[in-house]
């Protein structure tokens, strides 16, 4: 698997090297720093977009998308907390601010080291990006993790663990489903990743996609998940 590193560290071998990771907390946090990011309308899923590539109607957003990964992994038997609050609307700038005040909340009551903000690649309005991979007779959305550090001077002692954390996921998801996650991003920037030891951003499909790709890409996600978690 590739990183693309954005950062000035250094991608070690031990870094790869997960088999030491244990997952001891097993609760799931799903949450959404851009609630209303949404996707190209379908005949299954049509909707009023109500700003480029973005709804207040969550029902056809990435929220929709968490329930959908919520709803597999549940089936599994995690307890999951998925928050479904605008944290980009009305105001987008301060997003990140508002989110960690709700992961945050949410630690208070279900301590949690699996932390992930749902995303929809920020790619702006190329609607003809639609990065998807086949598996069986399906055509899902291609996810990718966005893994933050330390670099841009913001306190985050646990990158490390949070970038091995996805890196045995994507190492999983390989296995079952080659090509369900594109190269993994190593960025100077926290994104609230500091909140757990497991944090991650996952960003599910790019504006080309349909929410019905992106909803089918979650039973695999999902699987995959249950298979390194449990």
């Amino acid at each position: 698997m590739k990183i693309k590193n954005e950062t000035d560290y250094q991608i070690t071998e031990d870094m790869f090297n997960t088999s030491d990771l244990v997952i001891d907390n097993k609760n799931i946090i799903l949450f959404h720093t851009h609630s209303c990011e949404s996707y190209t309308s379908s005949e299954k899923y049509p909707y009023t977009p109500t700003g480029n590539y973005r709804t207040t109607d969550l029902n056809f957003t990435v929220t929709r998308v968490g329930t959908e990964l919520e709803t597999y992994l549940k089936q599994y038997n995690y307890n999951v907390v998925h928050n479904t609050d605008y944290h980009d609307y009305p105001a987008y700038n301060g997003s990140y601010t508002r989110s960690l005040k709700t992961v945050e909340n949410i630690l208070q009551t279900t301590p949690s080291d699996i932390i992930i903000d749902v995303h929809r690649d920020a790619i702006g309005s190329r609607s003809d990006y639609a990065p998807t991979v086949r598996i069986g007779d399906e055509e899902a959305a291609q996810l990718m993790f966005v893994i933050g550090t330390d670099a841009g001077g913001l306190w985050h002692p646990n990158w490390r663990e949070n970038l091995k954390f996805a890196i045995k996921v994507q190492q999983k998801a390989e296995e079952m489903y080659p090509g369900l996650f594109k190269t993994m991003m190593l960025t100077k920037s926290r994104y609230n990743q500091h909140t757990g030891k497991y944090a991650s951003i996952i960003e599910v499909g790019a504006t080309g996609n349909t929410l019905d790709q992106c909803l089918t890409s979650m039973k695999y996600l999902a699987a995959v998940m249950h298979e390194v978690i449990q």
